[in-house]
């Protein structure tokens, strides 16, 4: 079966949602559709634009951004780019808040989330400012409510309000700081998303650290404030770690419901539901605790007034559509002219590369999420139309990184494995890498495997997972060429694909990508 399903069949549903690297996930109902953005980094198309009937089923239905503002992007830079968004709904259209750590914050709208999003906007020009909300009062003003990355600007753990014009082009005061975690127990708040409900003004916020936090709200009958606060879902006795930042939705019947992430390390940021109930106008998300709640592993779905089937984001492809699945996403900004549709196959154009660049900062590499917690990866690649200094085959990125691939040379190939770590000190990447011969290559095709499976628990209990990559003549019996312990990108889960590109003189060829299959 190729897919994750937390739709037990029977009324209820198991957690994760999503086993995929959705993080920062921000969402809202409109009618009686749910939709879910999350951040992206540096990969494009970025801003995926999740949808659902019943907030268990999900299926991702496009992007917000074709590519990222700022030239910059037209290399990866990991760890940067689209942090977390926040999407909203206000007179017929729809909003995405988002923050570029080191460029400012940006506003993209919509009146139809399926079709074309507006150019960004950047509406705060500026470092450090990051996990914009908007909101918008009774009485038509509109705020922003926003937190601070000390990577960037020097401090962190501190919640600042704006306010904004009401289509949210522009910030006409300035505000300011309306919450310090700093002096309150809530070290690293930040995320929050604002809300109304019984004449107070909530903030939903996430302190205490990605992987070893809690959920936070704050309370208060001003907008200013001052705020009061509760920590409302924390692990407790479960094995959800974090559990971090995400949204607070309703259904059509009236019951309460939360989205957030957990961070399970080389896997990413997956996706989780909680039930959700008021107490004291105090909210208390996930199985009750007295005054909190701690997050549940199963549970019965929501009750939206109806039943929906079950749907899945794509992650096997055939590559015979005539549009490229909405699972791929580039390493970079892309250009259309990478690759083209065929029906049968997709044609990977050996896009020039400096033979000194690691394959980790490659930009045309095309990638998706591990979407399992256990699988195999094959992919069947033609190689007819490679030219010399070509290289074409499968990639796994994480901070550690390999390809198993083969390099055209003449009238022969030679399969080869590239493989490495990045290193990020103040933010700044690098990266180093070995090449290893591995065999000679007469074939016309070829078949790479990428094998994922946990191997066991890590220093601070987190699973961990054995990642091998190999390659077939034939696609039945497999050669191992490298197997180790996967570890995480930057702020990313791992993920893995296929490339092309070329490394000689002259111009590339290309090589026919003809299928990414999972098995599971």
């Amino acid at each position: 079966m190729d897919k994750w399903t937390a739709d037990l069949g029977n009324g209820r549903y198991k957690n994760p949602i999503l086993y995929t690297d959705y993080s920062d996930p921000d969402a809202i109902r409109v009618g009686d559709d749910y939709y879910m953005t999350a951040s992206s980094f540096c990969n494009t198309p970025a801003l995926p634009i999740l949808h659902s009937k019943d907030l268990v089923n999900w299926e991702i239905i496009g992007y917000a951004l074709e590519n990222i503002p700022e030239e910059r992007y037209k290399d990866p830079i990991h760890g940067c780019g689209v942090w977390a968004p926040a999407i909203r709904y206000h007179n017929d259209k729809f909003y995405i808040f988002f923050p570029m750590p080191d460029e400012g914050i940006y506003v993209t709208t919509a009146k139809d989330p399926r079709g074309e999003w507006s150019k960004p906007v950047r509406i705060f020009k500026g470092a450090g400012w990051i996990d914009p909300c908007p909101f918008w009062d009774d009485d038509g003003r509109c705020y922003m409510v926003s937190a601070y990355a000390r990577s960037r600007i020097g401090f962190k753990s501190i919640l600042r309000l704006t306010e904004l014009s009401p289509d949210c082009t522009k910030i006409i005061d300035m505000g300011r700081d309306i919450f310090d975690g700093n002096i309150n127990h809530q070290v690293t708040i930040e995320g929050p998303k604002l809300y109304k409900r019984n004449g107070y003004y909530y903030i939903f916020a996430p302190a205490g650290g990605v992987k070893t936090g809690w959920q936070t709200v704050l309370r208060s009958k001003s907008v200013w404030g001052p705020y009061e606060y509760k920590n409302v879902m924390l692990q407790g006795d479960t094995d959800i770690n974090g559990p971090h930042q995400g949204a607070w939705v309703d259904t059509v019947t009236g019951e309460d419901w939360f989205l957030h992430f957990q961070d399970v390390y080389a896997a990413g940021r997956i996706v989780h539901l909680q039930p959700m109930r008021w107490k004291d106008d105090w909210p208390i998300i996930g199985e009750s605790r007295g005054e909190y709640g701690v997050p549940v592993s199963e549970y019965k779905k929501p009750n939206v007034g109806a039943e929906y089937p079950v749907t899945s984001i794509p992650t096997s492809d055939k590559f015979n559509g005539e549009k490229l699945g909405l699972q791929w996403q580039f390493n970079a900004n892309h250009e259309n002219n990478w690759y083209e549709m065929t029906g049968e196959g997709i044609k990977l154009f050996a896009v020039n590369k400096e033979k000194e660049r690691c394959i980790c900062d490659v930009k045309n590499l095309l990638l998706q999420k591990w979407a399992f917690p256990e699988f195999i990866a094959d992919t069947r690649i033609e190689l007819g139309n490679m030219k010399n200094g070509d290289i074409a085959g499968m990639v796994h990125l994480g901070v550690k990184f390999a390809a198993v691939y083969v390099e055209k040379n003449e009238s022969s190939f030679a399969v080869k494995l590239k493989r490495g770590s990045q290193t990020f000190v103040k933010e700044e990447a690098s990266a180093s890498e070995e090449t290893v011969y591995i065999s000679e290559y007469n074939g016309r095709e070829i078949f790479f495997r990428n094998t994922v499976k946990p191997c066991g628990k890590g220093e601070e209990g987190e699973t961990l997972w054995e990642t091998s990559l190999y390659y077939s003549d034939n696609g039945d019996t497999f050669n191992e060429v490298c197997s180790f312990t996967a570890e995480a990108g930057r702020w990313v889960g791992v993920k893995h694909g296929v490339f092309c590109a070329h490394e000689g003189e002259g111009e590339g060829g290309f090589a026919t990508v003809k299928s990414f299959i999972y098995k599971i």
